[in-house]
């Protein structure tokens, strides 16, 4: 069951099954796993993310719930200059995403590792993310205060919620909190969101200068 993607260590037994995404004109053949969310496929709100998106230029790109790995590797893959840090609080999820990075031969731009991998003093160009919208509305609003205040001045976060699920309710919320928030599209019942730090300008679609870097 998908619920048990919000363990660290889910109980339910491992067993890996592939999945094949095609996203922004690249195929990728990734390994999913039992325990980890989209077992097995591609989240349809993950699909509509892709489909109403062009991937980054470049830059410090965060995958926020990485899950296996998907959203980052495809950046990855996309985007040679960008430098990416999947992150997840399920381990398996890690795994498969480190192993998804090898087997895609992008390990070197792509570290999976838990919140607690991350050096505290890295900032981001960009967050990409389909939030785990189901932790709960407080869980999630700590979630998003966490990493927000990581984007570099310039930066931006991506992010797909269902409209069902409270995403436009959390539109209003993220600018209450200082991030004005707008709606790049809306598909299938999702809404497609971009998220700045307050006074930032429009987003050039060139990363901050300073390069990339590791985090």
């Amino acid at each position: 069951m998908d619920d048990h993607y919000f363990s660290a260590d889910p109980t339910v037994a491992f067993k890996r099954s592939p999945v094949v995404a095609s996203v922004w004109g690249h195929e990728l053949r990734l390994t999913s796993g039992s325990g980890v969310f989209a077992n097995g496929r591609v989240d349809i709100g993950t699909a509509i993310l892709f489909r109403e998106t062009e991937p980054p230029s470049g830059g410090r790109i965060l995958d926020l719930g990485c899950g296996f790995g998907v959203i980052g590797l495809a950046i990855a893959v996309a985007a040679p200059d960008a430098v990416v840090t999947a992150v997840d609080v399920n381990e398996r999820a890690v795994l498969l995403a480190g192993e998804n990075a090898a087997a895609l031969g992008v390990a070197d731009r792509v570290t999976a590792v838990t919140p607690d991998g991350v050096d505290p003093a890295s900032t981001y160009d960009e967050i990409w993310s389909n939030p785990p919208i189901r932790i709960g509305k407080q869980a999630l609003h700590e979630l998003l205060l966490t990493w927000l205040p990581r984007l570099a001045p310039g930066g931006r976060a991506v992010m797909v919620v269902g409209k069902n699920l409270g995403a436009d309710s959390l539109q209003r919320w993220l600018g209450e909190q200082g991030y004005p928030t707008t709606r790049l599209a809306s598909a299938k019942g999702f809404r497609v969101l971009e998220t700045r730090r307050a006074g930032d300008a429009p987003y050039s679609g060139t990363p901050p200068s300073g390069g990339a870097s590791s985090a």
